[in-house]
């Protein structure tokens, strides 16, 4: 991949010399103000993978925002079907509400049923 010769922003001259729990603060502070639940709660697991697997900055900063965008997808897919009013399926991995009646309700108790009527002999 070729880049452009562009002049670095002074933000990324600031952050120069910072300790371990330093960076994990900032990187906490910086996702809760961005918005990026799903990075905050990866990143030091992502962190021991790519130190593990030796992977380049680039290749860490796009597994971090391919989990952020594929998790967004995920929600976003959930909340569309909930506005739907699709009901949920069971078993499903991603169902989060309570599994829908299936059974036919019981009939009500409130008025007998009809003598003299083929069903209710049968029942008798």
């Amino acid at each position: 991949m070729t880049t452009t010769s562009t002049s670095r922003p002074e933000s990324l001259h600031r952050r120069q010399g910072l300790t371990e729990q330093a960076a994990q603060a900032a990187i906490d502070q910086a996702c809760r103000r961005l918005r990026l639940p799903t990075i905050r709660a990866v990143v030091d697991d992502a962190v021991a993978a790519a130190t593990k697997d030796q992977l380049t900055y680039q290749g860490f900063l796009a597994e971090l925002l391919l989990a952020e965008v594929d998790d967004r997808d995920r929600r976003s897919t959930l909340r569309r079907i909930k506005s739907a009013g699709f009901p949920a399926r069971n078993g499903s991995p991603t169902s989060t509400s309570t599994p829908t009646r299936t059974s036919t309700p019981p009939p009500s108790t409130s008025s007998p049923p009809a003598t003299g009527s083929a069903a209710a002999t049968r029942c008798a």
